[in-house]
């Protein structure tokens, strides 16, 4: 995960912005027009669907074909690493394979409060206490929007966790962030309405060229996205990002617009999937470890379908 901005200042009005990214660098400077225009990022209402599932005849029938997919009856280490290390963006937990598990056909990314020590983080092998462990893998599988294939889209059904400092992520994204282009899909808060969504290019690698709230989306559910399981998707296209929760639309990026412009720039690069759940991090600014409440996330399956 990447952070360049806290969200504790979005959350108070000021310019501040979650992503999900690999790593953590210095925040770019927003010039004042454009953080007056980014100060409050859009927040859109959408019913919900407890215990949704896609209907995949309905896909085939518009076109798509499904080219990967896990339903996590194992945990298959062909198709995913597991993190062994801390992550970034100040987050507090250290990644480790056995917060990693299946239970009943889910995947189960289980918090654990226990002092451990471990790498810094996967760039960094110098030893660190950590006050928390978690889990997060990424795919070994690749996949483009591309003339090729057109239109990627990216499926998980998800039931996120309850608690406060809780940071679950669905996201894509390239080597040599974020040169490849960056797909947030789902980052929560811990909380039972609310996630966000967000898109990331940069022309050089460690440097994003973006200005972070016009692309960025809040997405609140009428229905408990902790209880049960919902679907977050995105649909990949060369000028267009469409995001979606239960097969409705939730935002709509398009290539025309400040939001959407660098779309384009990572058509025909290569992205993978992630699934992790930080504790703590920018993304909550400066918490007490204390006040950390552990709550469980379970992905039901992850898949990507294309269509020309």
């Amino acid at each position: 995960m990447r952070k360049t901005q806290l969200l504790s200042y979005c959350l108070l009005a000021i310019v501040g912005i979650t992503a999900c990214s690999k790593k953590n660098d210095e925040s770019p400077k927003l010039n004042n027009e454009t953080a007056l225009a980014a100060a409050e990022p859009p927040t859109v209402q959408v019913p919900g669907v407890c215990e949704y599932d896609l209907d995949e005849a309905a896909l085939k029938a518009q076109g798509y074909t499904k080219v990967f997919e896990d339903n996590f009856n194992t945990l298959d280490t062909t198709k995913w690493d597991r993190w062994n290390s801390g992550g970034y963006n100040n987050e507090l937990q250290l990644y480790t394979p056995k917060n990693l598990r299946i239970v009943d056909g889910k995947l189960l990314i289980k918090p654990v409060k226990e002092t451990v020590t471990g790498a810094t983080d996967p760039d960094d092998p110098t030893k660190k206490k950590f006050d928390f462990t978690s889990g997060r893998i990424e795919s070994h599988y690749n996949f483009k929007a591309s003339t090729t294939t057109p239109k990627v889209r990216i499926s998980a059904r998800i039931k996120q966790p309850l608690g406060f400092g809780m940071w679950p992520a669905f996201w894509s994204y390239g080597g040599n962030w974020p040169t490849n282009g960056e797909l947030d899909i789902l980052e929560g808060f811990g909380e039972r309405n609310l996630y966000n969504t967000n898109i990331w290019y940069g022309s050089t690698a460690g440097t994003p060229d973006h200005d972070y709230t016009l692309s960025m989306t809040y997405v609140q559910s009428q229905s408990d996205l902790t209880s049960c399981y919902h679907v977050y998707e995105a649909i990949w296209q060369k000028d267009t990002v469409t995001f979606l929760l239960d097969g409705t639309v939730t935002r709509k990026l398009v290539s025309s617009t400040p939001a959407g412009r660098f779309i384009p720039k990572f058509f025909n690069k290569t992205q993978h999937i992630t699934l992790n759940a930080a504790i703590g991090g920018d993304q909550f600014g400066t918490i007490d470890p204390s006040q950390v409440v552990l709550g469980d996330t379970y992905v039901d399956w992850v898949r990507v379908y294309t269509a020309k």
